[in-house]
């Protein structure tokens, strides 16, 4: 069967950036979602940010596993996808892709993240690619996703021309 991706709606982030892409009165008339995002986080506190995704305002009742690489080997952990911070090469924006099946079921929702980021504004440049698997422990039908950089406990805003696109797609 092919898959039919619907563009439900987009964000592109505006001079003075903001705290988060927020989807938000999403229908329920589709098989899963997809959330493609490119974004750079103002946080300085290091090289990377550690994005992530809340389903209905919450983001309790959520487990994960991340597998990543850089040019210097692989690790796992339970952290979240990693992102472009302010600290990072000028102008350069990682990438992430969310792909949320069933997302309308009475089920447990469970989902993935690829992402990839570099940097390469010191001798040891790096390039992180992580794939992630997540779980959310809720029943609920997902009717609202928002995507953030929560590094360090603290909300960092992302930057101008970050961008977030949600598809629904149908298998038919």
């Amino acid at each position: 069967m092919a898959n039919t991706y619907t563009l439900i709606a987009s964000s592109t982030v505006g001079s003075g950036g903001t705290g988060s892409f927020n989807f938000t009165s999403i229908p329920q008339t589709y098989t899963d979602l997809a959330v493609l995002v490119t974004l750079r986080s103002t946080r300085s506190g290091g090289n990377v940010s550690d994005i992530y995704a809340q389903f209905n305002g919450s983001s309790s009742n959520i487990t994960k596993k991340r597998l990543y690489g850089s040019g210097s080997g692989t690790a796992s952990d339970t952290g979240n996808a990693i992102g472009n911070a302010a600290n990072n090469t000028a102008n350069t924006f990682s990438s992430h892709s969310f792909y949320i099946p069933n997302y309308t079921s009475s089920n447990n929702k469970s989902y993935s993240v690829d992402s990839v980021t570099s940097n390469n504004t010191n001798t040891a440049g790096y390039i992180y690619l992580s794939m992630l698997s997540y779980t959310w422990s809720d029943t609920s039908a997902i009717t609202s996703v928002e995507i953030r950089d929560y590094s360090d406990g603290n909300t960092n805003n992302l930057v101008q021309y970050s961008t977030a696109y949600l598809y629904g797609i149908k298998n038919s």
